[in-house]
């Protein structure tokens, strides 16, 4: 059975967000000033349990689920976490299960994760110049501590890739030097456009940097850029290769929303279930959860949640007047 939203949009993708903590404090998504040592954090009882994420996963499956990406707050900060891996796996041999991480911890836990059953890890990495990567994750960590981790997963066969916020006026510089430090690890790199997720970023037009801009810088530096086919329509990243044969991906949701392909579901570390990155508020799966709901009945839930869903913020960003509260990333991963 394939289910299917208002506009014809498959649930096919289930982003999980493990935690609402961080051990990075970047500033386009919880900068120290909002996330401070007075921030109140989820406390343990009002986070879902690996067994309760795991039985929402199961319910999905026979609704056409495939992928579940697991992400936070940064996950790795969650213990065990090697165990939810387990739990996921021996629903389904074949479920895709992706983990984005910023990578400062995945040397410690890269092998458990992947014997467990992680087919693929993500790692957040907005720059290569030591200072400029303090700058922005507020943190006494460097980029050579985040490539040890890179170096670890591709070491034991868990394939990686990068993906890299761009911030006008902040990180364009390290466009070109990332870009040839993950030609050099073999590693595919993507570019993400600012998008305005949350209150708290302080985000305008401005600070964009287009996918094109990035293209033409890349351009200059690297020669020409070939744009490839997407293997599948809700493919976010639309890729392109370099002259060498490496490829590059943009995610340009400012510039080139892709709303009408988008298959992605979020469930909040607390429960919630959210049908669009820019939503407002969620639907509460934590409490029939906990009131002992099996799984055709989540399933059931769920199912009247996404054939009514109709969200299509980024086509609708720029006609949109009103102020919005939309949740924070931190809070339902990106």
């Amino acid at each position: 059975m394939s289910l299917q939203d208002s506009r014809g949009r498959p649930l096919r993708d289930l982003r999980i967000s493990i935690t609402d903590r961080c051990n990075f404090r970047c500033t386009y998504c919880m900068p120290r000033e909002n996330f401070g040592a007075e921030h109140e954090f989820l406390a343990k009882e009002e986070i879902l349990s690996y067994e309760e994420m795991t039985k929402v996963v199961a319910s999905l499956l026979p609704l056409g689920l495939s992928k579940v990406r697991i992400t936070g707050g940064e996950p790795l900060l969650r213990r065990d976490l090697h165990v939810f891996i387990g739990l996921l796996r021996n629903l389904d041999p074949a479920l895709d299960i992706a983990l984005t991480t910023n990578g400062a911890l995945l040397h410690r836990h890269a092998e458990s994760l992947f014997q467990s059953g992680l087919s693929r890890v993500t790692v957040s990495l907005d720059a290569v110049e030591k200072d400029l990567f303090r700058s922005i994750t507020d943190s006494k960590n460097t980029p050579e501590e985040i490539f040890k981790g890179i170096e670890t997963a591709q070491r034991i066969g868990l394939p990686v890739k990068v993906n890299c916020v761009v911030k006008n006026g902040v990180n364009e510089s390290q466009i070109v030097p990332l870009t040839q430090a993950c030609i050099e690890h073999k590693i595919p790199v993507r570019f993400i456009e600012f998008m305005d997720v949350g209150t708290t970023n302080n985000w305008n037009l401005d600070s964009v940097v287009s996918g094109k801009e990035m293209r033409q810088i890349l351009r200059n530096h690297f020669g020409p850029l070939e744009p490839l086919s997407a293997e599948h329509p809700s493919d976010v990243a639309r890729l392109w290769r370099l002259v060498d044969g490496s490829t590059v991906g943009f995610i340009e949701s400012v510039t080139k929303p892709f709303c009408g392909d988008c298959s992605r579901a979020r469930l909040s570390a607390h429960g919630s279930m959210y049908t669009c990155l820019f939503s407002e508020q969620g639907f509460d799966l934590k409490g029939i959860l906990r009131f002992g709901a099996d799984r055709k009945e989540i399933a059931q839930v769920i199912q009247d949640i996404w054939t009514h869903r109709e969200d299509r913020y980024s086509e609708q960003r720029a006609q949109l007047k009103e102020k919005r509260q939309p949740v924070e990333m931190s809070f339902i991963g990106g």
